[in-house]
């Protein structure tokens, strides 16, 4: 008796689900948009974390990175060099040509939203704001590949191939950070699949109607190695190069791809 092998598709949710998510992800959204009209020089980026986590509690929801594995914030705030996973201080004060980028989750009737951007503080210099630009293409690169029928590895090689084109465009080079990418995305904030910012197309699960994916890749000026500081959580490049980090929640629909983390405008 010959037995067909299962189709591996990326995990998927009914259209109900998928406007759950979307009211998780404006949760985060308008957090985001509240810490950026909030984050002037002189702000501390605790401050900016109390923010944050105001408007997700005034929305009835709960930070969902607050407690995560320890995490003693409720978004993840890195400035200049440091790529991702910053955590808030009292000491860790905004100065005018700061780049920071900021990691935000919220957890909404179970659901998770989890979004992030770059921004700079008062005025910043061309190469910040092209680098945030160049990341923000690459993340929408890979928004665009959210379709029924594609691979898992071809939303990583429209990314890759965002980052490429945005590199061409500004005429320099930029650093595809190794070792982190985005994931699955539903009950729980963090699911597989992984999803690497480059590589080869055609591999790995299949997109369905429905799957959720958080996109977010993360590019520098100089490299694409990383360490982690002592405090076992801010990652930062290794050669003091600025980074920039965008991300969305994502679906696929029969339409093409929703995102789920929109922002008011």
């Amino acid at each position: 008796m010959a037995f067909g092998r299962k189709r591996k598709v990326v995990p998927f949710r009914s259209p109900g689900e998928l406007d759950a998510m979307a009211a998780a992800g404006a949760v985060v959204g308008a957090a985001l948009v509240a810490v950026r009209d909030a984050a002037k020089p002189g702000v501390s980026t605790l401050e900016l974390d109390r923010v944050a986590e105001a408007v997700i509690r005034d929305a009835g929801a709960v930070p969902s990175f607050l407690g995560y594995h320890g995490f003693t914030g409720s978004i993840c705030s890195s400035v200049n060099d440091r790529v991702v996973h910053g955590i808030p201080s009292a000491a860790d004060v905004l100065v005018t040509g700061d780049l920071i980028s900021i990691d935000c989750g919220a957890i909404l009737d179970g659901w998770h939203g989890d979004s992030a951007w770059t921004f700079g503080v008062g005025d910043i210099i061309e190469a910040d704001q092209l680098l945030s630009e160049a990341t923000r293409l690459s993340m929408e690169a890979g928004i665009a590949a959210m379709l029924p029928g594609n691979r898992l590895t071809d939303v990583s090689h429209a990314i890759e191939n965002g980052t490429h084109a945005a590199e061409e465009s500004h005429g320099r080079k930029y650093g595809i950070v190794d070792g982190y990418g985005g994931h699955g995305i539903g009950r729980e904030m963090h699911m597989e699949p992984f999803l690497a910012n480059e590589g080869a197309p055609g591999k790995g699960p299949e997109l369905v109607v429905g799957s959720t994916l958080a996109i977010e890749p993360m590019l520098t000026l100089g490299t694409y190695e990383t360490e982690i500081l002592d405090d076992e959580w801010t990652v930062v490049t290794t050669d003091g190069s600025r980074a920039a980090h965008w991300e969305h929640t994502v679906a696929v629909t029969e339409d093409g791809p929703r995102i789920l983390t929109l922002r008011p405008e």
